[in-house]
């Protein structure tokens, strides 16, 4: 596998991206902020996300101005609190549809947002094998299986 570019950090608010000065919310926001004011559930519904996601490997929670993000190398997973649930997208090469994904914005041929509702645990459970695959596109190990296969076909 090639080696990764070290993550670049913004001197201002300490967020690391992939890319210098790429666009972000510069600032240092209170994770609790998002929740204030929003039922208990919704908390519980975050965390069991969390959880959840963190079965799947290591990543980063960043609390931004309008929403909360997870990151491995890449934001892969956002989500925003509403009264009656999370709302949110994860990042998908390809467009899967079915339940609690609501709606599949392609913004490329190899990105997909899939925009989700989460009301209940279950919700949880069935976002998970997206959460999965979202998680690899988090790594970018789609990046580096693009790679791999140019250079068996230039062989």
């Amino acid at each position: 596998m090639p080696e990764r570019a070290p993550l670049w950090r913004c001197p201002r608010c300490g967020h690391e991206l992939v890319g210098r000065n790429m666009s972000h919310s510069c600032g240092v926001y209170d994770l609790d902020h998002h929740f204030e004011g929003k039922p208990r559930t919704v908390r519980a519904l975050f965390d069991r996300l969390v959880e959840t996601a963190r079965g799947i490997g290591p990543f980063k929670v960043e609390s931004q101005k309008t929403r909360i993000v997870f990151q491995v190398r890449v934001r892969f997973l956002a989500v925003t609190p509403r009264r009656h649930g999370l709302r949110g997208h994860v990042w998908l090469t390809r467009a899967v549809a079915g339940p609690p994904v609501v709606r599949i914005e392609r913004l490329m041929p190899r990105c997909h947002l899939h925009h989700f509702l989460i009301e209940r645990e279950e919700d949880v459970r069935a976002l998970r094998p997206r959460m999965l695959e979202a998680y690899q596109v988090g790594a970018q190990k789609h990046l580096h299986a693009r790679t791999a296969r140019r250079r068996v076909e230039e062989a």
